[in-house]
């Protein structure tokens, strides 16, 4: 199979993934419309010349670059990641404006946890874990700017489902999180 089919292959399953989570809490319409940038032509080739199957391309197209195009297209896009809520904070004094992490809404936060699981299983097929999204955030998102607030909400769940299982986490993300009045 060619690295095209393999590509579209592997973004078209995790966003069936998260699609499948997100259903489950009640965010339909993220979990449709949810990483749909990365089928536009500055995401996909990108993702189909640094296909390698088991981590995302974009750390391939930033080893070999030095940054990620594709990556700065996206995080610009998708409210689901951390990234997205980063601004300038002009009250420090003139002329020293800094970036500081701003809250997530709880519906972005509650689908970038459905991203990780998702991606957790997708890269991780059969081996797949429901301590691996949890694993994953020590090992990369730990020093992360994040607001405290959802860095707070990030690992409350994401150690809810390493411990006690999807179910309950679902469970709680839709009466927590996502609250449909």
């Amino acid at each position: 199979m060619s690295k095209f089919w393999k590509h579209f292959s592997t973004i078209t399953k995790h966003r069936w993934q998260v699609r499948k989570g997100c259903f489950k809490v009640g965010l339909y319409w993220q979990g449709l419309v949810h990483d749909l940038s990365k089928y536009s032509p500055s995401e996909f080739w990108v993702g189909v010349k640094y296909f390698q199957g088991d981590r995302s391309p974009n750390n391939a197209e930033r080893e070999d670059k030095g940054y990620s195009a594709a990556w700065l297209h996206h995080k610009g896009r998708n409210k689901h990641h951390y990234e997205y809520w980063i601004d300038y904070n002009s009250h420090v004094g003139p002329g020293e404006d800094i970036m500081i992490p701003v809250p997530m809404p709880d519906k972005y936060i509650a689908e970038m946890i459905m991203d990780r699981i998702a991606a957790s299983k997708t890269y991780r097929g059969k081996e797949y874990k429901d301590s691996d999204p949890l694993d994953y955030y020590w090992k990369g998102t730990q020093n992360a700017p994040l607001h405290k607030y959802t860095r707070e909400r990030l690992l409350k769940y994401l150690e809810m489902l390493a411990n006690e299982g999807e179910e309950k986490t679902f469970k709680a993300i839709k009466n927590e999180l996502v609250k449909h009045k």
